[in-house]
């Protein structure tokens, strides 16, 4: 499979929600349907890659940790995925939107304060989308991080 991260979102997506085992087994899936062999053991990395770039998105789900599509990312479907859900018997589950903006703007706010000068830049392209994404105001993290650009011009 093509392992960019809004595919990667856009498996998640079909289900709504995915455990890190459940997008993992889903990866496999999709590389035997696509006759490709693939490396399993990378699929954590590829999986947290997705994360850190805010592709997909830690939730709880009635007590269980969950990945869904996140606020930069654009779900799309990768050749043969649309077999997914009925191979994979997955639980439906619910995640508060709300919620998850909240958590995403804390992270945010927790990595402007110590990050590097292109990281910041993607940060502020990442509050934007998090702000049409979710009903979470980012200017605060915004401001930081422009301060911290600021700063480090001078």
């Amino acid at each position: 499979m093509s392992e960019t991260k809004d595919e990667l979102a856009g498996v998640v997506d079909l289900f709504g929600a995915l455990t890190r085992d459940e997008l993992a087994e889903a990866l496999a899936e999709l590389a035997f349907k696509q006759g490709k062999s693939v490396d399993e053991s990378a699929f954590e990395a590829v999986i947290e890659e997705g994360v850190r770039d805010f592709y997909l998105v830690e939730a709880d789900a009635n007590g269980e940790t969950v990945l869904v599509p996140g606020p930069v990312a654009f779900p799309a479907l990768p050749e043969n995925a649309e077999d997914l859900p009925h191979i994979m018997d997955v639980p439906e589950r619910t995640t508060d939107r709300e919620r998850l903006g909240e958590r995403v703007h804390e992270r945010l706010a927790d990595e402007a304060r110590t990050t590097d000068e292109e990281r910041a830049r993607y940060l502020v392209d990442v509050s934007y989308d998090l702000e049409a994404w979710a009903p979470v105001e980012a200017n605060d993290v915004r401001e930081r991080l422009d301060e911290s650009l600021g700063n480090r011009a001078n």
